[in-house]
């Protein structure tokens, strides 16, 4: 197990922290949410950086990279929409798409086929992770009573732009879905 490995499987313990860390519904539950979620974010990049770096790209690496942000990001979205930050409706269109690509991988793996991430599905990733950062940084502003002077008067704009964000995240999920599905019916 080489380390850009590692950093891909550590999304997902980090996925399970944030479980916890967002069901408390606290400030400091929400601060260190931010942080748990912008290291496991920055593991996503270290990972293929370093394997390419140092020659360390493996199968495992190109399965299990996709999978474990599909599992980071579709757990924290499924808490968020727990929450009431995110509509269950494009928690659903979200988690429809990642798990039917992750079936369809797993699938042509066991044909002997490594299908790597395509460069809409690392556009969608990046899209998510922001909506989600935009998301994590309001709950933080929301119970922080160092931003309750100007909060009240930036929430409705805030949510806006949550909200487009998600549907922006929603949009791309489901092309980046398409296009994969696309041009795996080429091979």
């Amino acid at each position: 197990m080489n380390l850009p490995n590692i950093l891909t499987l550590s999304r997902i313990g980090w996925a399970i922290v944030l479980v916890f860390l967002l069901e408390a519904n606290s400030l400091t539950g929400n601060v260190l949410a931010v942080i748990v979620f912008t290291i496991a974010s920055l593991t996503d990049f270290y990972d293929g950086y370093l394997a390419k770096k140092q020659g360390l790209v493996s199968d495992f690496g190109k399965i299990m990279d996709p999978v474990a942000d599909k599992i980071l990001l579709l757990t924290i979205f499924g808490v968020l929409a727990h929450i009431g930050m995110v509509a269950w409706w494009m928690f659903i269109v979200i988690a429809i798409r990642e798990i039917g690509v992750t079936v369809s991988r797993l699938w042509a793996m066991r044909k002997g086929q490594v299908l790597a991430a395509e460069r809409a599905g690392k556009v969608k990733t990046v899209v998510q992770i922001v909506a989600v950062s935009a998301i994590l940084l309001y709950l933080v502003a929301q119970q922080s009573e160092y931003c309750s002077f100007w909060f009240y008067n930036v929430q409705r704009i805030w949510l806006g732009v949550n909200y487009t964000l998600m549907l922006a995240a929603v949009v791309l999920t489901v092309y980046s879905g398409l296009e994969y599905f696309r041009n795996k019916s080429k091979i």
